[in-house]
This record gives structure tokens, C-alpha cells and sequence, in this order.
């Protein structure tokens, strides 16, 4: 398994921080080569489903997802219920979980969680390069989340 968590501190409200990572459209937003679409009437709530597809022409592949826990943050105040969302990986490149927490700081602030627990297929390339693909994890989602909190900050002023 490849294992990895990141987290960026935004300088937003979380209950706002929530409503922008859970547009899963918007994720290709700060993705790069990324494109996300709903597969489900629904996109939000415990059964929702999105792929995102990442890649160029036949180097792209597909990452279907299926939300099996949302629980929204309890507010935007210090010592408020954080918000979790956790979705299970079903593709055949990209198997495994990942999910968010969003938790309420003080002055207006909070702090994303991302983490992932994935395998790639075939599988032992995940057991020879698990640590590799771990630190391009960590890097790639960091700039991820580092994008999404820019464009977050931006809205709130």
C-alpha cells in the first residue's frame, strides 16, 4: 500500500473549506491534467459517486469513487465537530481509500487533512515502489491542497 497524509491550514471558515472540497467538480480545478464528473443524481452524502480522470490522451486512466462517510464540520469555531469525508477507490488503475478532515482553528481559520491508503495496479508495483509513490503523493496533493486554499482565501476577502 502506498500511504500518505498532507495538511494545509486555509484561512477560511471551515463549514466554507467543506463546501468547496466537496464539489467534486471543482478538484480539477487544482489538479493538474484532472477531470472530475458525478456519476450519481446525488453528488453529495454517503453514496455519492465521481471519477476523476487524470492523464493525457491514452495515458490517461479513470478513478471512480464512492463516498462511504460525510459528515459535515459542526461550525466554524475552535473545539466544533471537524468535518470528515471518506470515499473508497474502485478503478482498475487505483484501488483503496481516501478521505478529509476539516477542522475548525481559531480566527476563521481550519485545517484540511487529506490522507490516502491506495494501491495501484498491478499490485506489485505498489509493493516495490509504495515509498515512491507515497512522497509523489504527498507532493502532488500538497500542491493540490495548496491550490485549493488559494482559491478559497481568494472568495473570502
Amino acid at each position: 500500500m502506498a500511504r500518505f497524509t498532507v495538511t494545509q491550514v486555509v484561512h477560511a471558515p471551515a463549514t466554507s473549506v467543506w463546501a468547496v472540497m466537496v464539489d467534486w467538480r471543482r478538484h480539477g480545478d487544482w489538479a493538474p491534467l484532472t477531470a472530475v464528473r458525478v456519476t450519481t443524481s446525488r453528488p453529495d452524502g454517503v453514496g455519492a459517486e465521481f471519477v476523476a480522470r487524470t492523464g493525457i490522451g491514452w495515458l490517461a486512466f479513470d478513478d471512480p469513487m464512492t463516498v462511504e462517510l460525510w459528515r459535515p464540520p459542526g461550525g466554524n469555531d475552535p473545539g466544533d465537530e471537524p468535518g470528515r469525508c471518506e470515499v473508497v477507490k474502485r478503478g482498475r488503475v487505483v484501488l483503496g481509500r481516501a478521505g478529509f478532515s476539516v477542522v475548525p482553528l481559531d480566527s476563521g481559520r481550519c485545517r484540511v487533512d487529506w490522507d490516502e491508503d491506495v494501491t495501484v495496479t498491478p499490485h506489485r508495483v505498489t509493493r516495490f515502489a509504495g515509498p515512491l509513490l507515497s512522497f509523489a503523493g504527498r507532493v502532488g496533493f500538497g500542491a493540490t491542497l495548496r491550490a485549493m486554499a488559494g482559491d478559497v482565501e481568494r472568495q473570502s476577502r
